[in-house]
């Protein structure tokens, strides 16, 4: 890649502030697009997830409560780049859809508010939410705020299925710079667009050469990797496949995420089934394993795909159904191999955790694009 240009220093690392910063999903992405960065401090209210940061970068983030930094605390950092997740709960079709007088949006909004008061405010923001978001009130407010603080935006709704993953999780992304910086493609500027044709030529980086452009996104999936290549199973068992990974389930068996037969008669209609070789998975959020309708995908360990008529509970309960493992879970977040959760997380904690993460397939290319400079 080309030397990215600061307008401090064009040899020194970028300086990084991640709010909202989980499990450290936006730390690999920073990781993945091969960005010279340093953190100068992650902040986060969740312990769990803290731990998890802490298990895997060796650093714990700051956990007091955001609003209460100051534009003077902000400054002393030193950091020119922000990266904001905050809470999607404000504005999901599940939610309360209380937009910016949801408390969970409040804290997000006073981080904007201070940037006008600072002595050294970032030249370069990042942010990450739910589709949805790009309606609400919140963002208005956001765009407002940043159109004074002399920032160009470029929005995007992009999915892991446009960048080969077969997984559908549409995210909004908004990737602001403030001048001297400036975007590779500044015809997209205060646009929302939903392909990342920007990224077509760079992509393969990212993306193991499996990956696509398609204007129709319900296509989107036909170039993807299949399930496959996302699991730990690899050998068949009966009608079911071992865990490869003994540290998951002690003597290699899958019932502690076999669907039960009473959940499968009572919601088998409404569940979500996969297969090895399906090439699309539903988005997992943070209530997979403990609710089954409409919380993510369920895999078929049948070594066949038989028909299924719909209502015919009977021939549901052939599929061998299973949830997912955190591990495969983390795959298709791109989360790297070397991620892993500290021992006292259980299962349930780790399935939440991982719900309200991000793709890494998408972010670090979306970053790369961000800190690249016009040539």
């Amino acid at each position: 890649m080309e030397d990215l240009q600061s307008s401090e220093n064009l040899n020194e690392s970028w300086k990084v502030l991640e709010f909202y910063s989980g499990i450290g999903a936006m730390r690999y992405s920073l990781l993945n697009s091969g960005i010279s960065f340093t953190v100068a401090e992650a902040f986060d209210i969740n312990d769990k997830a803290n731990d998890v940061y802490e298990h895997n970068f060796g650093h714990r983030p700051y956990q007091g409560n955001i609003q209460n930094l100051t534009a003077p605390e902000l400054d002393n950092y030193g950091a020119s780049v922000w990266l904001l997740s905050p809470p999607c709960q404000p504005y999901t079709r599940q939610g309360l859809q209380k937009d910016s007088s949801d408390a969970r949006a409040s804290s997000f909004l006073r981080i904007l508010e201070l940037i006008p008061h600072m002595i050294n405010s970032p030249l370069i923001l990042f942010v990450e939410n739910v589709v949805g978001f790009e309606t609400s009130d919140t963002h208005k407010q956001m765009l407002d705020i940043l159109a004074k603080a002399g920032f160009l935006l470029q929005e995007y709704i992009l999915s892991p299925l446009q960048f080969g993953i077969p997984y559908s999780r549409p995210r909004y992304f908004c990737l602001a710079k403030r001048a001297p910086l400036s975007f590779q493609n500044p015809s997209r500027n205060n646009q929302l667009f939903r392909t990342p044709c920007f990224l077509q030529e760079h992509m393969n980086t990212f993306a193991d050469d499996h990956c696509q452009s398609n204007e129709q996104s319900k296509n989107s999936h036909l170039s993807c990797q299949p399930i496959k290549y996302f699991l730990e199973t690899n050998i068949y068992c009966g009608n079911l496949l071992e865990i490869a990974d003994s540290d998951l389930v002690g003597d290699g068996c899958l019932s502690p995420y076999q669907v039960p037969l009473s959940l499968i008669e009572r919601w088998g209609s409404a569940m979500d089934i996969v297969y090895p070789e399906s090439k699309r998975c539903c988005c997992f959020t943070k209530s997979y394993y403990r609710y089954v309708k409409g919380t993510g995908s369920l895999l078929s360990t049948a070594q066949d795909e038989p028909p299924i008529k719909k209502g015919d509970i009977s021939s549901l309960k052939e599929l061998g159904l299973r949830y997912f493992t955190p591990r495969e879970v983390a795959n298709l977040h791109s989360l790297p191999k070397e991620f892993q959760f500290p021992q006292h997380i259980n299962l349930r904690q780790q399935y939440a955790l991982l719900g309200n993460s991000l793709s890494v397939a998408v972010v670090g290319p979306l970053l790369w694009y961000l800190f690249h400079e016009p040539s």
